[in-house]
C-alpha cells in the first residue's frame, strides 16, 4: 500500500506551493487523511486534517496560509501552501488510515529561502 506524495521543492519566502498525495481508494475513502511535517532534527508535527466530509483542522502555525482540500474523483489530497516562511522547511508527509493503521507517503521536500 503506498501513498504517492509530490509537489516539495525550492521556494523563496512569501512563495507558494501545492503539495499532492494520491491515495489507494481504499484508504483514501475510509477516514480521514492528513498532512505532516518533520524538520531536521525535530519531530514529525500535525500540518492540517480533512475529513471524509471535508471538514479541515489546522496547526495553529500554518493558520491561514495553508489549506487543505480533497479530490475525491481522483483519490488525492491536495496542501496549498502560501506565504512560505523558512520555518515551514521541512520534509511533508501525507497520511491515510484504514483498519487502524496509518499509512505514509514517502515524503516530499519543501525548502524555503530567506
Amino acid at each position: 500500500v503506498q501513498l504517492q506524495a509530490s509537489g516539495g521543492g525550492l521556494v523563496r519566502a512569501g512563495g507558494s506551493l501545492r503539495l499532492s498525495c494520491a491515495a489507494p481508494p481504499t484508504i483514501f475513502n475510509s477516514n480521514d487523511m492528513a498532512w505532516y511535517r518533520q524538520a531536521p532534527g525535530k519531530q514529525r508535527e500535525l500540518v492540517a486534517t480533512i475529513t471524509i466530509g471535508g471538514t479541515t483542522d489546522y496547526a495553529d502555525f500554518v493558520k491561514g496560509r495553508f489549506t487543505i482540500s480533497r479530490d475525491n474523483a481522483r483519490n488525492t489530497v491536495y496542501l496549498q501552501m502560501n506565504s512560505l516562511k523558512p520555518e515551514d522547511t521541512a520534509t511533508y508527509y501525507c497520511r491515510g488510515r484504514w483498519s487502524f493503521t496509518n499509512y505514509w507517503g514517502q515524503g516530499t521536500l519543501v525548502t524555503v529561502s530567506s
